[in-house]
């Protein structure tokens, strides 16, 4: 009985020491360990990550306002920017575009309801290139003149068909119906002039004239001159000259005047002084000159001949 009691009390003892050895942390350092530090940033290093971050953030933040407000400054859109459209046929620009550098296109037109406009502080160019590069084409509008450097100038009708005016290295062709010239001094042309019809508006003078060169009208069928409503003036500094190499020359008036024409020297005495009278007969010397004889009972061009040796 005795011994029953004691092994309880050396049990209960050795249960109390466990319990008191459990519930007291363990201190123990582990053998080939290094210390342990504590991880993290502290300090002003944790101050400094927060400030980048919130600056960070703000600059996100004003990006994102300048973005949107660029894109309802500018306008844009699925079909372009503003005025800007952008579609499958190209681009449309809607009111004044103004282009700094070169403008490279194949096409420009208008819209249909308005005229298209080129405008520049010193000229206009348009230049045509080739698959090289190379210069084939250019239209210059400076202050002073318009001018074109191409092969060949074509000017067309409005249906495009037409060629009303083409000029090249050789020729220069008009086409129209009318060509009229409305200038004070008229049109001057340093060469020869190749045209079915030549005439002047109604009531007023059609005047042809060289003044230091001869006058020349010709024509495989013919040449007509016509005056339907007043007179006809053909006059020359020189000669006169009327020539037809296989027909005639024919003068059909009422009435055909011959002024000027000298008077015919008697063969027997040149110095004979024809007597005054009203009627004359026109006389021919064989070199076609012309020549007054008085009209008597028969001819007297024969006798009145002596003028023909001088002409």
């Amino acid at each position: 009985m005795e011994q029953s009691t004691t092994l309880d009390i050396e049990a209960l003892k050795i249960t109390q020491d466990q319990y008191i050895l459990g519930s007291q942390p363990l201190h123990l350092q582990r053998p080939g360990c290094d210390a342990v530090y504590p991880v993290g940033l502290y300090g002003w290093r944790k101050r400094c990550l927060y400030f980048f971050l919130l600056l960070l953030l703000v600059t996100m933040i004003v990006n994102l306002a300048l973005t949107v407000w660029i894109i309802k400054v500018m306008n844009f859109s699925a079909d372009g920017m503003g005025n800007l459209q952008l579609n499958q046929e190209g681009i449309r620009l809607e009111g004044i575009s103004e282009f700094l550098l070169p403008l490279y296109v194949k096409e420009i037109q208008s819209r249909r309801d308005s005229s298209l406009v080129l405008r520049s502080e010193k000229n206009v160019t348009v230049n045509a290139r080739n698959n090289q590069g190379q210069l084939t084409g250019q239209l210059t509008v400076g202050p002073e003149a318009v001018e074109a450097q191409c092969q060949r100038l074509e000017v067309r009708s409005s249906d495009g068909g037409r060629l009303l005016f083409s000029a090249d290295r050789d020729e220069v062709i008009l086409r129209t119906a009318k060509f009229s010239v409305t200038g004070a001094e008229g049109a001057v042309f340093r060469h020869s002039v190749e045209t079915p019809l030549i005439h002047a508006k109604d009531s007023e003078d059609l005047k042809l004239e060289s003044p230091t060169r001869t006058l020349t009208m010709e024509a495989p069928r013919g040449v007509e001159v016509n005056a339907a409503r007043g007179s006809l003036k053909v006059s020359g500094r020189k000669d006169l000259q009327l020539q037809s190499t296989e027909g005639e020359i024919l003068l059909d008036a009422g009435t055909i005047r011959l002024g000027s024409l000298p008077l015919g020297v008697y063969t027997a005495s040149p110095s004979r002084a024809s007597q005054k009278q009203a009627t004359y007969e026109v006389c021919v010397c064989p070199s076609g000159k012309l020549y007054l004889s008085p009209a008597e009972s028969s001819s007297t061009c024969q006798t009145m001949s002596n003028i023909c040796l001088w002409s």
